[in-house]
């Protein structure tokens, strides 16, 4: 097996068996909630954005397989400190990692982009690409919908 092949595996190993941020935000500014209907996973997705547009806090909740578990714990991870503008950057890039598209300039997160590097494996397997964006597609809904009542 070739290095970027075990470090994939092994990033969704780790993620998936021990998620990092699966918790509800009590103070949450925003909230979504996706499912896929082909194969049932299903999760939600909690953002505390303050009045500047920046993520103070990511979170998730929800029960899917461990490519969507592992992705959405990762997504939490790199949204802290985040604005709005560059999750949804992150979440276009990702999509366009995970199906060979054209992937969005995202200056100054190479960071992110380096860790969410792993996620290319998903290019061997188009079936698990929804899994991979479930959470991150999610997060955007919850960006874009109606802020939460406090």
């Amino acid at each position: 097996m070739n290095d970027a092949l075990d470090l994939y595996q092994e990033l969704i190993l780790d993620h998936g068996r021990c998620p990092r941020n699966r918790r509800v935000i009590a103070d949450r500014s925003h909230f979504a909630h996706s499912e896929n209907p082909s194969c049932g996973d299903q999760v939600a997705v909690f953002l505390q954005i303050d009045q500047r547009g920046t993520i103070r806090d990511a979170a998730f909740q929800g029960q899917s397989c461990a490519i969507a578990t592992a992705s959405a714990s990762l997504m939490t991870e790199v949204l802290a400190g985040k604005t709005t503008v560059q999750a949804k950057s992150l979440s276009a890039w990702l999509l366009a990692l995970a199906t060979g598209g054209a992937e969005p300039p995202l200056d100054g997160m190479e960071a992110e982009v380096k860790r969410l590097s792993m996620l290319s494996g998903l290019r061997g397997y188009p079936s698990r690409v929804r899994c991979a964006t479930l959470a991150w597609q999610t997060m955007v809904s919850a960006l874009e919908g109606p802020k939460e009542a406090l």
